[in-house]
């Protein structure tokens, strides 16, 4: 069974930094004939969301679930309702670029964005104001990871200028400038679901994986194997592991832990596919650290068994690159975003 929930542009177009209510739409149901096993409080199996005008690059669901947000190269990001018919009930302007990753906040009331022109940006996702807007770097803004607890509100960023910049969101200027060589395309802060303070994982065109030591303000260790371009990153909710995408065709997990052997691989995944396109492949573990999935050119979503390897869903739907997925804090729901314009929305059976 597949619900498909539409969107249709408001027609004033909005204005930078602003909250726009959309239109509701009558939304087309189409019902399998034979009866399926439920597993999730979706309206259906599958839900489409459509709306956005180019590229979806980034997707994510809000902490508690009921919520997502998704960025798109028409330099916008819709909120959406998870439940129901997915309604699209918000879209934030601001950003004058293609938006390349969105983050929630630690409670899931804000949201962080970078974006192609040159800034990071925070939002208020109830008003759908920005809050802050980072600026310092002078390239594209490929990555922004925030640090997921209460106590601060620090996030770290990546550019096409070779800089990974550490920001409280409560100053005006950077906390600190990281100087790589390399443009980076992925970073995200270690400790359990990223709430430690003292390190910072980045990845690049250098096909290594660095960890900065935030205190002593330099490369702590890096950590090779991948044979090209790093794309995506993302830690364990444990915290113990590491896991990566890259143009070499390959996610593999990592050992960060302190103390660990030298050779800190520990798996390989194959299946997901980068091709000439080129694009910021993401990566996401699956809440209990026991599944995990990433984007694929092969416009394919890919789930893999985290301690065996092997593949247990390759989902089709997508007509374009799959360029994110990330799993539902609560339930077995996975969502993909794609260079198709669409989301999809789909139960597993874990």
């Amino acid at each position: 069974m597949l619900t498909v929930a539409k969107r249709k542009e408001p027609e004033d177009g909005g204005g930078e930094g602003a909250i726009v209510a959309s239109k509701r739409q009558k939304q087309d149901i189409v019902v399998a004939k034979d009866a399926v096993r439920r597993t999730s409080s979706l309206e259906a199996p599958i839900m489409l969301l459509t709306g956005h005008d180019e590229q979806v690059l980034s997707a994510k669901f809000s902490p508690d679930g009921k919520t997502l947000a998704s960025g798109s190269f028409d330099k916008s990001i819709f909120l959406w309702n998870t439940y129901g018919t997915c309604e699209n009930f918000a879209v934030l302007r601001g950003h004058a670029g293609a938006v390349l990753q969105v983050q929630w906040a630690y409670g899931g009331k804000r949201l962080y964005s970078c974006s192609s022109d040159k800034t990071a940006a925070l939002w208020d996702a109830e008003t759908g104001q920005r809050v802050k807007r980072f600026r310092g770097h002078t390239s594209f803004v490929n990555t922004c990871c925030p640090q997921l607890t209460g106590e601060n509100e620090l996030l770290v960023t990546g550019a096409d200028d070779g800089t990974v910049k550490l920001w409280d969101a409560r100053k005006r200027t950077e906390a600190h400038t990281f100087t790589n060589r390399y443009q980076v395309l992925a970073a995200c802060f270690g400790g359990p679901n990223g709430t430690g303070a003292h390190q910072i994982f980045t990845g690049g065109i250098d096909n290594e994986i660095k960890v900065w030591d935030i205190r002593a303000k330099e490369v702590a260790f890096a950590m090779g194997g991948h044979t090209d371009t790093v794309t995506g990153l993302a830690i364990s909710p444990d915290g113990t592991q590491l896991l990566s995408n890259a143009m070499d065709n390959t996610v593999r997990t990592w050992d960060v832990q302190p103390f660990a052997p030298a050779q800190r691989q520990l798996r390989s995944f194959v299946g997901a596919q980068h091709n000439f396109e080129k694009n910021l492949l993401r990566c996401a573990w699956s809440p209990d650290g026991r599944r995990l999935s990433a984007g694929s050119a092969d416009r394919q979503v890919y789930v893999w068994d985290a301690n065996s390897g092997a593949i247990l869903y390759r989902l089709p739907g997508h007509s374009g690159s799959v360029n994110e997925t990330h799993f539902h804090p609560n339930e077995p729901i996975i969502l993909s975003s794609s260079s198709d314009k669409k989301i999809y929305l789909g139960e597993l059976v874990l």
